[in-house]
């Protein structure tokens, strides 16, 4: 044999041979690590965050507007105020839960730790103080529980960190998302519930509508903070993390500059500042019920419907992700959520199928035609929600690759300050929005709300209720163009990755 070919050999043995050792050392990242007992608190703990989650998000103004009576001008200071503070006190928390290193491991503590907090800024949010209403001094009390509650909230959600650090396992990883996200589905019925009860129980009982909001309230704190405390006893950590002296060597602002030269972070983060204006339209939804409909109740009856096809887009959804991939799935769930809300603004307005003006003297062709043109533009949502965590996951794998540190508190706390960003313009702009349209709330003989039929309140509440929405979703799946990870790229970074890791792991033994 020629001295070329015996070269030619033993490089194609050493390629072998450092194939081997990739697939070796790629070993670690496919065996099972989570238990049923573990899978299950991870699942509850997502449970009642997001049943929370869903609550405060629908209710919280419009009870601080019409029940505690804050006037809508000083709601929008309130929160522009706070969203400031928090996207401060966000970096802070982030900082601190990085560097945070106990027996429980880095994120666990902030599972129980916070509780105190947000329980008692929740409950003062939701209450009926002896404050004159739409005063200053009411404003002021708000402005010192919305601190308070997103103080605690800021640590609580280190929880959603457990993400990355739960299993080095990406298939596992992906499946515990595609359960967790399925299970969530059950979690909004809770809070969807509460229009029932606001109908119906201030006739059964005498109870006031503002009586009920709060009763419900205390119940879905309770609800929270118990699987929070469940999941702190039956999870583990399992990701390598820095020694102390290893996170000295790399400073804050190198961490900052690794996170603002990371392009699929920069996508991800492009993509979910757009996506949060959808939130305009979300704080119109008891609104609409209320004043286009007349009925809390209807909006119960619609969300029975409107969320079947949930249970089957969580794995339509995962299979998208695997099949196309993430960044080309989220593209999709963005456009066609686009195309979905603009289809239900054409059918309802001005006098289209939807909104008359008359909703009362319309009511089953009307509920039918929002049940189905809601159900359409809702199929992105839980789209989006599968991929949201894969893209993440795959940007701090990048920043890992590329750097050798993750960071992830601070990469999400860097996601929460631009989230903040865009939340503060939307609290803004959900309360300049009854402003403008001059709405006032409309009260029966007991003290109970009622709709207010003004046909310029009407038309202005559809349009919120659909425009935003419709460009944020399409702006949302356009920001993804700019995402990287995808096609040899991705492989590449799998591999190498498993490699470092691998030597992280054998240096620690």
């Amino acid at each position: 044999m020629s001295e070329n070919g015996t070269v030619k050999e033993n490089a194609a043995v050493d390629t072998q041979v450092s194939e081997l050792e990739s697939l070796d050392k790629l070993a670690y990242t496919k065996k099972r690590y989570l238990r049923p007992k573990e899978i299950f608190a991870y699942v509850m703990a997502n449970f009642g965050h997001k049943a929370l989650n869903q609550f405060m998000t629908t209710n919280q103004d419009f009870f601080l507007i019409n029940i505690m009576r804050v006037a809508p001008g000083h709601l929008a200071f309130v929160n522009t105020f706070a969203a400031a503070y928090d996207a401060i006190d966000d970096t802070v928390s982030g900082l601190v839960i990085d560097r945070t290193r106990t027996r429980w491991g880095r994120v666990k503590p902030f599972f129980i730790l916070p509780l105190p907090l947000w329980i008692i800024g929740g409950m003062m949010l939701f209450s009926k103080p002896e404050i004159e209403a739409e005063s200053m001094g009411l404003a002021i009390y708000v402005l010192a529980a919305t601190i308070i509650y997103g103080l605690g909230m800021s640590y609580f959600n280190a929880w959603n960190l457990m993400f990355y650090n739960i299993t080095p396992n990406n298939r596992e990883r992906n499946s515990l998302l595609t359960t967790t996200k399925f299970v969530e589905l059950f979690a909004v019925w809770i809070p969807s519930l509460l229009p029932l009860f606001l109908d119906f129980l201030p006739k059964l009982t005498g109870m006031s509508t503002g009586g009920v909001y709060i009763g419900f309230s205390y119940f879905m704190f309770a609800f929270a903070a118990f699987f929070a405390v469940y999941a702190f006893f039956n999870m583990r950590e399992r990701f390598p993390l820095q020694s102390r002296e290893e996170m000295k060597k790399v400073s804050v602002l190198t961490s900052l500059k690794h996170i603002f030269t990371n392009r699929p972070l920069l996508a991800i983060i492009l993509a979910d500042f757009f996506n949060n204006f959808k939130a305009v339209g979300g704080s119109t939804e008891q609104y609409f019920w209320l004043n286009n409909t007349g009925k809390f109740s209807y909006q119960t009856i619609c969300g029975l419907f409107t969320g079947i096809p949930n249970y089957v887009m969580i794995p339509v959804a995962s299979k998208m992700v695997k099949r196309f991939g993430a960044r080309s799935t989220a593209i999709f769930a963005g456009l066609l959520g686009l195309g979905a809300y603009g289809l239900l603004f054409i059918a309802g307005f001005p006098k289209g199928a939807v909104m008359k003006g008359d909703f009362g003297d319309h009511v089953v062709i009307n509920l039918i035609t929002v049940i189905v043109l809601l159900t359409i533009a809702g199929l992105p949502n839980k789209i989006i929600q599968i991929c949201n965590p894969v893209l993440t996951a795959e940007a701090l794998d990048y920043m890992e690759w590329k750097n050798g540190s993750r960071n992830e508190a601070l990469v999400t706390t860097v996601q929460g300050y631009f989230a903040k960003v865009a939340n503060t313009a939307t609290k803004w702009l959900s309360s300049m929005v009854l402003v403008w349209m001059n709405y006032e709330p409309q009260y029966d003989a007991e003290n109970n709300l009622i709709a207010n039929t003004e046909d310029h309140v009407q038309r202005g509440i559809w349009i919120v209720f659909c425009i935003l929405p419709a460009l944020a979703r399409g702006l949302y799946g356009l920001s993804f163009i700019l995402y990287p990870i995808h096609g040899q790229m991705q492989q590449k970074m799998i591999v190498e990755l498993a490699d470092k890791r691998a030597a992280t792991l054998e240096e620690g033994k």
